[in-house]
């Protein structure tokens, strides 16, 4: 049987009341005041199967439990009434060992099939894809100067060609991106070498490792093992971020960093309301909910390096900082409530607000400081360091007479103050972030696979990264004419799915308070709405990818509510799984019939033109 619990005005959730032999199924989210089982629509609602909730204890409240694991599974679980009536019966202890830890074999196993899915031909197509011309070698010069450097114009062919030549020159190179991205890149040539296998290779790795993640974190959010690996299958399967993870550019890493941030602070948010639950015993007690203090947040302080370390790829990770930040005060303010506080608002302010600033802002603002550390570490001297290194040498220094703002724009400030003070090397790097800041924002140049981001969730115009034409009896085409094709798109039918899921999401926080709802919002917000500010700059449907993980959690919560609680009735339970399966299989299926397009196989020019749904995709 199955309970609502939730909190008043704030979140609202499902937990188990019975141990289990297999995968919790948890979907529905209850409201926090539910109507006594005398209520008039309660009755008519328990001939579809509906059951009234029980009172929770406050600590299940707080955190729910999880659905399978050690010290929650017991040590004998009874057979599966599904195997055995398919004739199956597996000897008592594997069948209860494989009970107690399906929650990491489930995801192991999903994060196995992606990993080989993304590593198979990883080094196909075997030139420079796309954008690589510019991070697989600033990759490697980051990793032999400290700093990126110029190539010459012929580079790519050097570097390709048999036997290869790598014309690594040491003059500094004006670069738009910070650092830790191409250091990653970096890691997989200082193992495997400078060609396309080892380029790719750390993204291909961050690319599986965030299956796992996301199976694991789709488990803790909504505590079913079940959906975990349901998750973890959809972003196994999802075109865009399948190409991503099989190209050598940052914005799968920026991806994974946000995705890792975000478990963290999942973690985080149990450990500290377990420890809140272990001070209040029984019941909301407004005194100590009042004045008890969180402690130290390890996992916060996790979440803030991930947030650091996403902004030191790319710019867009700080408004991660600030959604993230936003959202783990939120979780304090909704603990706090469910524990007592008569002022939880002002409670959580004096309390957690300035501890969350720190963590979250401060923390990833110096995680994203160490990352120069090779540009600062290297040479004052002109021309023997990195680019802008010399700027302040020997330079009186003054205040910016001019700010961006964000919605204000360019604001002229009132005074300006001298900054000599302050060490040659920061002031070099902050007029080389004016620098990146202003290419940044005014890069308008046009360019064919440009596109907007409201059309981004449906997929309006994907990016081409590679394309060729054999002919017949070239490159193994065995038409009159062939294509070769490596385009960045998502699977169609999981996205199209996903803009229903944000609709249901959307629902269940505005209407039914579902903070889990809410908490896939928040993700995906932080990294889809700030590009609705730069409209006008030149921006491409891959950048998408950093939100994947929560549109694929969107999609699982609606399969899941597609599922129906465990408590329904079998009938429920039958069609409600039926559809979520039919759902599921459908996408993998998408995910095939483009396959040849996310590898760049060779194959016939009318599938390759049966596989352009919309012309705006070619």
């Amino acid at each position: 049987m199955w309970r609502v619990t939730g909190e008043t005005g704030a979140e609202a959730t499902v937990v188990e009341t019975t141990a289990g032999t297999g995968p919790v199924d948890e979907q529905d989210c209850g409201d926090a005041a539910i109507p006594g089982p005398r209520a008039p629509w309660v009755r008519r609602l328990a001939a579809f199967g509906y059951r009234a909730p029980a009172p929770a204890p406050q600590a299940e409240r707080l955190v729910p439990p999880m659905p399978d694991g050690p010290g929650v599974t017991p040590a004998v679980v009874a057979p599966s009434p599904l195997l055995l009536r398919a004739g199956i019966r597996l000897p008592d202890g594997l069948w209860s060992w494989l009970c107690r830890w399906s929650g990491w074999l489930g995801p192991l196993l999903v994060a196995l099939f992606g990993g080989l899915l993304r590593f198979w031909h990883l080094g196909s197509p075997g030139g420079v894809v796309f954008d690589e011309t510019y991070y697989a070698k600033d990759a490697y010069a980051l990793w032999h100067g400290g700093f990126e450097t110029n190539w010459p114009d012929n580079a790519n062919a050097q570097i390709v060609s048999h036997p290869q030549v790598i014309p690594f020159k040491s003059d500094p190179a004006f670069i738009v991106h910070p650092p830790v991205g191409k250091w990653i890149i970096g890691l997989g040539e200082h193992f495997f070498g400078m060609h396309p296998f080892g380029w790719r290779f750390m993204v291909a790795l961050l690319g599986t490792a965030s299956i796992l993640m996301i199976a694991r974190i789709a488990r803790r959010l909504f505590r079913s093992t079940l959906l975990g690996c349901v998750a973890g299958l959809l972003l196994a399967v999802d075109g865009l971020h399948f190409v991503m993870s099989r190209t050598a550019l940052l914005d799968l890493v920026v991806m994974f960093w946000i995705l890792a941030g975000f478990g963290f602070l999942l973690l985080d948010r149990d450990r500290t309301r377990a420890r809140i639950a272990r001070r209040l015993g029984d019941g909301p007690d407004a005194a100590p909910a009042h004045r008890m203090r969180l402690g130290l947040r390890p996992y916060r302080l996790a979440a803030g390096v991930c947030v650091g370390l996403a902004c030191s790829t790319k710019w867009s990770g700080m408004y991660v900082a600030a959604f993230f930040g936003l959202l783990t005060v939120f979780w304090d303010l909704g603990a706090r409530r469910l524990a007592g506080a008569r002022r939880p608002y002002w409670t959580t302010l004096i309390r957690d607000g300035l501890p969350a600033f720190v963590s979250i802002v401060v923390v990833s603002a110096g995680v994203y400081l160490a990352s120069w550390s090779g540009w600062l570490a290297s040479s004052p001297v002109p021309g023997r360091g990195g680019y802008g290194r010399d700027w302040a040498v020997g330079r009186h220094g003054l205040s910016t007479e001019y700010i961006t703002l964000p919605l204000a724009g360019k604001v002229k400030m009132p005074f300006r103050v001298d900054m000599t003070w302050v060490p040659e090397s920061l002031r070099s790097l902050w007029h080389y972030h004016s620098q990146m800041y202003d290419f940044n924002v005014n890069l308008h140049s046009p360019h064919l696979y440009q596109s907007n981001p409201w059309s981004w969730l449906v997929l309006g115009r994907p990016v081409s990264f590679y394309y060729e034409s054999p002919a017949s009896g070239q490159s193994g085409c065995s038409a009159s004419k062939c294509a070769s094709e490596v385009l960045a798109i998502g699977t169609p039918l999981l996205w199209w799915a996903g803009v229903a899921a944000l609709a249901y999401c959307l629902y269940r926080w505005a209407l039914r308070r579902d903070w889990r709802a809410g908490a896939v919002l928040c993700g995906l917000g932080a990294g889809y709405l700030p590009w609705f500010e730069y409209q006008s700059r030149t921006i491409f449907l891959f950048y998408a990818v950093a939100f994947v993980p929560f549109l694929v959690l969107a999609v699982t919560m609606l399969v899941g509510a597609l599922i129906g609680p465990a408590g329904a009735t079998p009938e429920r339970r039958l069609v409600g799984g039926a559809a979520a399966g039919v759902l599921v299989l459908l996408i993998v299926w998408n995910f095939l019939y483009f396959y040849p397009l996310y590898t760049g196989q060779v194959i016939p020019l009318d599938d390759w033109r049966a596989r352009m749904w919309f012309t705006s995709w070619i």
